[in-house]
């Protein structure tokens, strides 16, 4: 179940003044919450059929500036609005703020009343559809990590985020006496997610000070995009609450370890059987798997724009941190960009560890999807396994190095253009643009420290 409140439940929470806001909430094109506070008497009179919404909140920078050169929506075409529709099935309370109540919508043109192709809930949904029509569901799991910072966001904002302290002072990857440090946060965390429906396995220290990753449970691809936005959202909400900073930055210091968010992923039948377990083939991968695997080699290129979607993003991909450098399979192998884990069981799964924690859940899983559905219908081999220190295969597949590298990847890639659509591959080719154009035009710090004097 997506949610954990049904409209008539709702109705008695606001009859018995326990709740009096309601969130409504779409996914932007960096994966944040978007959206609206409604006094709930109103929400249940008439925004839970409508509301709306502008439309450049799909076509604006992290900084929220109005970007030129998308098809989509411009000045000249004066910023007209879409419409939100609540999707009734993921309303939910929200423990940690009081009297509240969320539902995540999807866009649709005011015109049309189509769904907004570019939204990133509808490119996920064009994919399920697309497995669905196989027979086939996604089921899917995001491992997300971040940082926690003993400061408030304001105090590191006033700061210019110098100085820095992370809540614990040396390495606490599985370290329960380091985790304790960060208990009373996490154990929110913990407790509020389940209370809005989330079914959390766990949290955990990582593999750097301050560090942490929380689990949530296996679940179909939408469902899972859904958490994974709640998650973060969740995340900031109750650090801010409790005075402290967090950070999902795929790389926050060229000292600290990247964040990630691998993508654990694995096929059903519609009667949920599992298609990638064959008892019969080596490590009990079925053909079905193979492919689907192959798929997502081949067009790993393609897909990591939506993996690493920031010039940031690509600081992560260092040798000899865990996160991958060379977009190879390898079975249990952390240092491979693609690990098969669960062998020989029922839950033979892959994890993609290329993707760091700033992505945007509907844009990465409906990319992994598209290539693993390629796969299966071109009937892909899937090349040898890798078997060793990935970060010394000199002559294996590289992750692109750079934003530029994945905008052109992501700009020549036939199998996402037919898998999503010219027009949406065009618009996210464009925000990746911007993105290098902007930082061309900053000077940085880096800059100044090393050139005031010197140059």
């Amino acid at each position: 179940m997506p949610g954990n409140l049904t409209m008539d439940a709702l109705k008695e929470k606001v009859a018995s003044a326990q709740i009096d806001t309601v969130i409504t909430a779409f996914a932007d094109m960096q994966g944040r919450l978007m959206g609206k506070r409604f006094h709930a008497e109103f929400f249940l009179e008439s925004a839970w059929e409508e509301t709306h919404c502008c439309n450049y909140l799909l076509a604006t920078d992290m900084e929220m500036f109005t970007v030129d050169g998308y098809a989509s929506t411009s000045w000249s075409a004066g910023y007209g609005d879409y419409v939100m529709r609540p999707d009734l099935t993921t309303l939910r309370l929200l423990p940690w703020l009081e009297g509240t109540a969320m539902v995540l919508c999807d866009l649709y043109d005011h015109h049309t009343h189509e769904l907004v192709p570019h939204s990133p809930r509808a490119i996920l949904k064009q994919q399920i559809s697309r497995l669905q029509a196989m027979g086939l569901k996604s089921m899917v799991a995001t491992e997300l990590e971040f940082f926690v910072f003993r400061e408030s966001f304001e105090e590191l904002r006033d700061a210019s985020y110098r100085n820095m302290t992370t809540i614990s002072p040396y390495n606490e990857d599985y370290h329960i006496f380091q985790t304790t440090r960060e208990e009373g946060l996490m154990r929110q965390i913990r407790n509020g997610l389940q209370g809005a429906g989330v079914r959390v396995e766990n949290t955990k220290g990582e593999a750097d000070p301050g560090q942490a990753e929380v689990n949530v449970c296996y679940s179909d691809a939408l469902e899972m995009a859904d958490n994974h936005c709640l998650v973060k959202n969740a995340v900031k909400e109750i650090a801010f609450l409790n005075g402290r900073a967090v950070t999902f930055l795929a790389k926050w210091s060229h000292d600290a370890a990247g964040s990630s968010s691998h993508i654990h992923q694995s096929l059903v039948s519609t009667t949920g059987d599992a298609v990638f377990h064959d008892t019969e083939s080596e490590y009990g991968m079925s053909d079905m798997m193979r492919h689907y695997l192959a798929g997502l080699l081949k067009h790993a290129s393609d897909n990591t724009y939506f993996l690493a979607p920031y010039i940031n993003s690509y600081k992560r991909f260092v040798a000899g941190t865990f996160a991958p450098t060379k977009a190879i399979w390898s079975l249990d192998n952390r240092t491979a960009g693609y690990r098969v884990v669960g062998d020989g069981t029922r839950n033979v799964r892959v994890e993609c560890r290329v993707g760091g924690s700033d992505l945007n859940p509907y844009l990465a899983i409906a990319a992994q999807l598209a290539a693993g559905i390629a796969g299966i219908e071109g009937k892909l081999e899937l090349e040898d396994e890798f078997k060793g220190d990935a970060y010394q295969a000199s002559k294996a597949r590289e992750i692109p190095n750079s934003l530029a590298a994945a905008t052109q990847s992501l700009k020549e890639s036939n199998m996402l253009r037919d898998a999503m659509g010219s027009e949406v591959i065009d618009h996210y080719v464009r925000a990746a643009e911007w993105e290098q154009e902007d930082f061309a035009s900053k000077v940085t710090e880096y800059e100044v420290n090393r050139g005031f004097e010197r140059a």
